[in-house]
């Protein structure tokens, strides 16, 4: 019986080949916490807007992974390295965010964003002493944080 990564790489090499992608794989990360980074000059096309596309194929590998390995870690699928560059802009932000905030002394809102994305936001300034993050409180998917001074 295969193990989980190799089920994953199969996975997705078989979905995007079957789409007409040609890719290469790149291992990424300890055991357990893995990135399959996908190699191609159509990464724009795998990407989508935004990354939906990139979220979508993740999903879906996850999926039929579990399928066999019900125990098996999530794997993260990225392309080109677009998610790496994405969290960094996620975190620059908020960081600058919040300069602002104790320049300003006035709090600021972010953008509605997705949970892995509020996490980054809050794991960010977790360690500034005057900045405080706050998650509004809907029911929506997608939510603002608020930074303010503590």
């Amino acid at each position: 019986m295969a193990d989980a990564i190799t089920d994953a790489k199969e996975a997705l090499t078989s979905m995007l080949g079957k789409l007409g992608f040609e890719i290469q794989l790149e291992i990424e990360g300890a055991p357990g916490h893995e990135t399959l980074n996908i190699v191609t000059d159509q990464s724009s096309l795998i990407l989508g807007k935004n990354g939906d596309r990139l979220d979508d194929i993740q999903y879906l590998v996850n999926r039929i992974v579990r399928k066999s390995h019900p125990d098996a870690p999530r794997f993260r699928i990225d392309c080109e390295g677009y998610r790496a560059q994405q969290e960094q802009r996620v975190a620059d932000k908020a960081i600058k965010l919040a300069d602002k905030v104790k320049e300003s002394g006035r709090e600021l809102w972010m953008n509605p964003m997705n949970s892995y994305h509020r996490r980054l936001v809050h794991n960010a300034l977790i360690d500034d002493p005057e900045i405080e993050t706050i998650s509004e409180d809907t029911d929506s998917r997608n939510k603002k944080i608020l930074i303010r001074l503590k």
